[in-house]
């Protein structure tokens, strides 16, 4: 994916950056260890404040060591496994994106609040940032999808499986039960913008106002079917804006008899139940929710109304 690629030069760049200025400031604190020649002089003033100085802090050479370890060596190791496409790089990018920023907090207590100091910060938060999400992108890139896997899907059924998916993740999953179930399938189609990074924000903005979207024509008459299973994924605590926007034009044509929920955090409310019942005038009292993390079911339960 492109967008994949692009967090990844992203974080490897930010971790090149802070490896190899961590490895020219360590090597030029141990070798000019009195702080002469390249002006580290004012660096004595803040170390005396912390502990055993008098025995680690009488010269830059220990904290010029502490610098190629923390900052400079595991930077550079993390950016050959970027490079590499190993995913303990994208893991190692990040958390040495946190170890940054607890170096430089400890700057912040030492010293003035200066300007490079707090670039490093910044610094040091994006490499954090950036790195989860270059981590959860190059998992996903490793989700696949093959459709000739489903071999019980029919083409003429009394149970229809209807979903909506804007990554494939719920696509794969509508598609598991329908082939458990040797059901019909049919995907709802928006003619909005939702592939990319640019459509995740997109979509992000329908989700938030709770809004529905424009769909592709449907000719499809769903009052045929007595089973209709219902497989959403979860925008913003709720059912995704397909989906409303589907549910409101088609809803009294559905014998719904099941609920399916998708979406990526360890649990689901209650609003996708509410909002769904209160689309179709039904009353559901409990759906089952999918948690799905890079295309994976890790966990399904039954949620009910108490």
């Amino acid at each position: 994916m492109k967008r994949a690629k692009v967090l990844k030069i992203i974080l490897l760049s930010l971790s090149l950056f802070v490896g190899i200025g961590a490895l020219w400031g360590g090597i030029t604190m141990i070798c000019d260890y009195n702080g002469t020649f390249f002006g580290y002089n004012g660096l004595f003033i803040g170390l005396q404040k912390l502990p055993f100085r008098d025995i680690l802090f009488q010269n830059l050479i220990f904290s010029g060591i502490c610098l190629l370890i923390v900052n400079g060596f595991t930077n550079l190791i993390a950016s050959y496994l970027i490079i590499k496409n190993k995913q303990i790089g994208y893991v190692l990018g990040t958390f040495f994106g946190f170890t940054l920023m607890m170096w430089i907090t400890i700057q912040f207590i030492i010293f003035p609040l200066n300007f490079l100091s707090t670039l490093y910060f910044i610094i040091g938060l994006a490499q954090l940032i950036f790195g989860y999400i270059a981590y959860v992108f190059c998992n996903q890139c490793k989700f696949t999808f093959n459709k000739t896997d489903y071999t019980n899907i029919k083409d003429s059924s009394d149970t229809l499986v209807i979903y909506f998916s804007r990554t494939g993740y719920t696509k794969k999953i509508a598609y598991t039960i329908a082939n458990e179930k040797e059901a019909e399938i049919f995907e709802i189609r928006t003619t909005e913008p939702i592939k990319g990074f640019g459509g995740f924000m997109w979509c992000g903005r329908f989700g938030m106002h709770r809004w529905g979207m424009n769909l592709e024509k449907v000719n499809k008459d769903f009052s045929v079917y007595k089973n209709v299973i219902i497989v959403s994924p979860i925008w913003v605590f709720t059912i995704c804006s397909p989906m409303r926007e589907f549910l409101k034009k088609y809803g009294s044509q559905l014998g719904v008899s099941e609920l399916v929920f998708v979406h990526f955090k360890n649990g689901c409310s209650l609003k996708p139940l509410n909002e769904t019942n209160k689309l179709l005038h039904s009353n559901f009292l409990r759906y089952k929710s999918i948690t799905c993390h890079f295309g994976k079911n890790i966990k399904t339960t039954i949620k009910s109304v108490k």
